[in-house]
């Protein structure tokens, strides 16, 4: 998939796909719950969870890993990444980053 477009040309399908890879690096990178991917990405809490939710349509295992007493206590972990390249995705971060303005 080449990146070598600008924000007016993505639609509004590869953004819902590049918003998964983002969200799944930022899994990926270190112990997220819905509260700190909400202040890592800005993004509002009922679109996290449904590209959360979304993973699996893409390839891509996660679950959330119960931490605590409390229904919510916990993080979200990747288990596989499937078909997706994560390295790939690690490189090409800032411009995905920079799409999804």
């Amino acid at each position: 998939m080449g990146l070598n477009v600008t924000t007016e040309d993505v639609s509004k399908q590869k953004k819902a796909f590049l918003r998964k890879l983002y969200i799944a690096h930022a899994i990926d990178s270190e112990q997220h719950n819905l509260l700190s991917l909400n202040k890592l990405t800005g993004m509002p809490r009922r679109t996290l969870q449904d590209s959360i939710a979304a993973l699996n349509d893409i390839g891509i295992e996660c679950h959330f890993i119960q931490d605590g007493e409390r229904n919510n206590s916990g993080y979200y972990k990747i288990s596989t990444w499937g078909p997706i390249n994560s390295a790939w995705v690690d490189t090409h971060l800032q411009t995905i980053t920079e799409l999804l303005k």
